[in-house]
């Protein structure tokens, strides 16, 4: 797969907030936390940050179910490792096309249209759930009022990415509740723009419709929100476990706020693996809650590892025995930019 220039971007951005990080840490006091660290706990938090992963490959059943009802977790469980993997490995979020396209390989009877916009659902169920933890957090006593983050005050960073999220939601609602209003709208446009996309975006944009399914369903909503819930609070707990290990004074709504930040960090433009970004988010997100600079990146650092490891491996082994190649991902990616392409004509 190409890096292109936004992947160029992301590892720029990486290295640039990587020294964010690192200036004016005492790179000695990070070694000797780390030495003293609990590493039982630290295991145990990289334990449990493992297994939101199935977690997630548990809720995109029901995101799914309009399609294919009743998928095999295995499958589910496969490709969400490949794509987090991916993501881990590859600039640019490729993980999002291998993820989709790991899925439609193994289960033709989810087209890729279809399994790559049903990830929008994923990641709109992720930001929405995570912001409202991080609201929560903010009222807890234990978070200091008036608290600011790079000069702004942390509650313009929140309502900004919630009301985004808000916003991307009533657009998926508008495509699953009037998709003949939108299909019409789209051949209108495309008959007069573009005729030899007209009948390949339709089929995309069906597929995509069947994709976001799950939106119309109270049961099957009720059941991602659910699954949502119970993953941001086990990824917190992680979070919360390596706090322990590392010594770091801070409560489990910390928690809370701090993977609400880092969830605002990583949607910016980054090298594989969120490195830069999610130890910057961290030492300054647990700097508002007092902790020292040296103690919140020694936390950074050892949780960022020893979570990032697993799902890594898990994913490698998946993607060499389901026999993919980085050229399989890169005609996966070509398909999802064609289809994005040949829907965009629907706009005037």
């Amino acid at each position: 797969m190409k890096v292109g220039w936004r992947g160029a971007l992301g590892i720029l951005l990486s290295a640039l907030f990587m020294y964010f990080a690192f200036r004016g840490i005492a790179l000695r006091e990070v070694v000797e936390q780390v030495r003293r660290a609990n590493i039982g706990l630290l295991l145990l938090s990289a334990v449990t940050a493992t297994c939101i992963f199935p977690l997630r490959a548990l809720r995109w059943r029901p995101i799914l179910d309009p399609i294919a009802p009743d998928l095999p977790f295995s499958r589910l469980w496969s490709a969400t490792a490949i794509g987090m993997m991916i993501n881990n490995v590859v600039p640019a979020r490729a993980g999002e096309f291998a993820r989709a396209f790991a899925l439609s390989r193994s289960t033709p009877q989810v087209p890729f249209p279809a399994a790559f916009a049903s990830l929008a659902v994923d990641r709109l169920f992720d930001a929405f759930v995570v912001l409202l933890l991080m609201f929560g957090a903010m009222r807890d006593p234990a978070f200091p009022r008036g608290a600011t983050f790079m000069d702004r005050p942390v509650a313009s960073y929140a309502t900004f990415f919630l009301l985004a999220t808000l916003v991307a939601v009533g657009l998926l609602y508008v495509m699953v509740l009037f998709p003949a209003r939108v299909l019409g709208l789209y051949e209108l446009v495309a008959r007069r723009l573009a005729p030899r996309f007209e009948a390949r975006g339709r089929d995309a944009l069906v597929s995509i419709s069947n994709g976001l399914g799950v939106l119309t369903s109270p049961r099957r909503f009720v059941a991602v929100f659910a699954w949502t819930v119970v993953h941001w609070l086990v990824n917190a707990l992680a979070f919360w476990i390596a706090f322990k290990a590392v010594g770091v004074p801070a409560p489990l709504s910390a928690a809370l706020f701090l993977q609400g930040l880092i969830a605002i960090g990583v949607a910016i433009p980054q090298a594989p693996g969120f490195f830069g970004v999610f130890e910057t988010f961290g030492k300054y997100g647990l700097g508002i809650y007092g902790v020292p600079a040296d103690a919140a990146v020694t936390w950074a650092i050892g949780f960022h590892f020893l979570s990032y490891v697993p799902i890594t491996v898990i994913g490698a082994w998946y993607f060499v025995r389901a026999g993919l190649s980085m050229r399989d991902l890169g005609g996966a990616e070509r398909v999802a930019t064609s289809e994005a392409a040949a829907s965009a004509v629907r706009a005037p």
